[in-house]
C-alpha cells in the first residue's frame, strides 16, 4: 500500500477495468500530487553530486554501485553510500526501512521484472511490521505527456506504482522523480533526462542526484555490464533482478550469467559499425545517451571477442566475488 504524507494514497477512480488502467491512475494522482511535486522541484533543484572514489583520501567512503537490471541491498553499518546512473529510460528505486535503516536500490528496465524484482529488493528490508519508506527515482520518457503510450519508462512507471500499491507493506513515498518531472528538451525538441542517477546516504536515507565516474562504477564494470544484454538469453534470469551484491559480508558476488557463441559472431559484426550507427542500433534513447556509451559498448564487445565462451568468466558456473580493499576499490577473491 502506497501512502504519501503519511496517509493512505487512494484516487478517485474506484472502477478501475484493468492492472494497466488502475496504474496509469495511480501513476498520474501521484505525479500530480503536491506533496510529491513539491518533493520533486526540491530535488531538481540539488546539485548534481559526481562521485570519484580516490584511493589517496585517508579515510574513504564505502560505496556499492549497480548497473542497469541489478540490486543491492545495503546494511548502513558496513555501507556509507549506494547508487547508480546511466539511466535514460529506467527507472532507479530506492526502498529503506525507517526502523532498521537498511536500503535497497535497483535500476529497472523492464515491467516484467518487477514482481520478482520487488520480492528480491524486500526479502531483506522488511522486517515484521511491514512498515517500510521508499524513494522512487529518477527515470524518464521520450515524452512528457503522461497518457502516451509510447513513452519507454511509462509502462514500467505504471507496473511500478500498481504493484506497490497493491502489496500489503507500507510504503511511504518520499520521492517520485520521474516522466516529466525529470525530463528537459532540447532546441530539436529531443528529450533528455534531466538527471541520470541518484546516490543515497544509507545512514539518514537523504537522496540526491548523481553522477558516477569510471572509479566508482566497479568492481568487474565490463563483465557486469555484459550481463545486463547476456540475462535475456539465460531464461534462468527470467523476471528478476540480477544478483550483484552478498548484504551480510559486504562483498560483490557477481552471479553467473551465460551467453552462446552467437553473441560473439554480432558484436564481431557491432564492432564494424560507425559510431553514430551504434548509437542509433543501440540504444532506446540515441539523443540522451552520455558521451561514453558508444565507447563503453566497444569495450563489452572487445572482451566478447577475446572472452567467446561465458565459462572462461565464469568458471564451473561459480560466481566472480570481490572484497573491499583498504583503499576503498575492491580486490577480486
Amino acid at each position: 500500500m502506497i501512502f504519501v504524507g503519511g496517509l493512505p494514497f487512494s484516487t478517485n477512480n474506484s472502477s478501475w477495468s484493468s492492472s494497466s488502467s488502475q496504474g496509469s491512475d495511480i501513476l498520474v494522482a501521484l505525479l500530480e500530487h503536491p506533496v510529491l511535486v513539491s518533493a520533486s522541484h526540491s530535488f531538481k533543484s540539488m546539485e548534481e553530486t559526481k562521485v570519484s572514489v580516490s584511493s589517496e583520501t585517508p579515510s574513504p567512503s564505502k560505496y556499492v554501485y549497480v548497473f542497469q537490471r541489478e540490486y543491492a541491498t545495503v546494511d548502513p553499518a558496513l555501507v556509507d553510500y549506494v547508487g547508480t546512473d546511466e539511466a535514460t529510460t529506467c527507472v532507479g528505486l530506492v526502498i529503506r526501512n525507517r526502523r532498521n535503516r537498511m536500503t535497497s536500490i535497483a535500476h529497472m528496465d523492464n515491467p516484467e521484472i518487477v514482481d520478482i524484482g520487488l520480492c528480491q529488493m524486500l526479502s531483506l528490508v522488511v522486517d515484521h511490521d511491514l512498515d517500510a519508506e521508499l524513494d522512487h527515482a529518477n527515470g524518464t520518457t521520450i515524452s512528457e505527456c503522461y497518457s502516451d503510450m509510447d513513452g519507454y519508462s511509462l509502462p514500467l512507471c505504471r507496473k511500478l506504482v500498481d504493484t506497490l500499491q497493491r502489496r500489503q507493506e507500507k510504503f511511504h513515498v518520499q520521492t517520485l522523480h520521474v516522466l516529466g518531472h525529470n525530463t528537459k528538451r532540447d532546441s530539436q525538441g529531443n528529450a533528455y533526462p534531466i538527471f541520470h542517477g541518484f546516490l543515497v546516504e544509507t545512514c539518514t536515507g537523504s537522496l540526491s542526484p548523481a553522477s558516477f565516474d569510471g572509479t566508482s562504477r566497479c568492481p568487474d564494470e565490463i563483465v557486469r555490464r555484459i550481463r545486463v544484454t547476456s540475462s535475456y538469453q539465460d531464461t534462468s534470469w527470467n523476471g528478476k533482478l540480477l544478483e550483484t551484491y552478498d548484504t551480510q559480508t559486504d562483498r560483490f558476488v557477481i552471479a553467473p550469467c551465460h551467453w552462446t557463441v552467437r553473441k560473439f559472431y554480432i558484436v564481431m559484426s557491432l564492432q564494424q559499425l560507425s559510431d553514430e550507427e551504434i548509437l542509433r542500433r543501440c540504444s532506446t534513447s540515441p539523443s540522451a545517451e552520455g558521451p561514453d556509451f558508444v565507447e563503453n559498448l566497444r569495450r563489452q564487445w572487445n572482451y566478447l571477442i577475446k572472452h567467446p565462451d561465458w565459462r572462461e568468466t565464469f568458471p564451473w558456473k561459480q560466481p566472480r566475488v570481490f572484497q573491499r580493499a583498504a583503499d576503498g576499490g575492491w580486490r577480486r577473491c
